[in-house]
């Protein structure tokens, strides 16, 4: 699965993370370093289940528990429109 953000969304690294910003409405996300993170591999063309495998080798957390916040993530931002379909 490659994540593709919608052609109105820009993002923006920050000290903290990353944000979206949707250009349509000027809503933005700010996403914390493991969401960032998440976001990042999908956009890189990971799968999530590699996105949570490194979010489990960069932070405390579970794999299991990892793939399910970034399940999480990947329908909010869906909900959101900030992803492509």
């Amino acid at each position: 699965m490659s994540l593709r953000l919608s052609a109105d969304v820009s993002t923006a690294d920050t000290d903290y993370g990353i944000v979206l910003l949707n250009q349509r409405n000027g809503d933005f996300w700010q996403l914390n370093p493991s969401g960032a993170l998440a976001v990042r591999r999908l956009l890189d063309g990971d799968t999530p289940e590699q996105a949570a495998a490194a979010l489990a080798a960069e932070f405390e957390v579970g794999r299991e528990e990892a793939l399910e916040d970034v399940l999480a993530l990947l329908e909010q931002l869906r909900a959101a429109g900030l992803v492509a379909p």
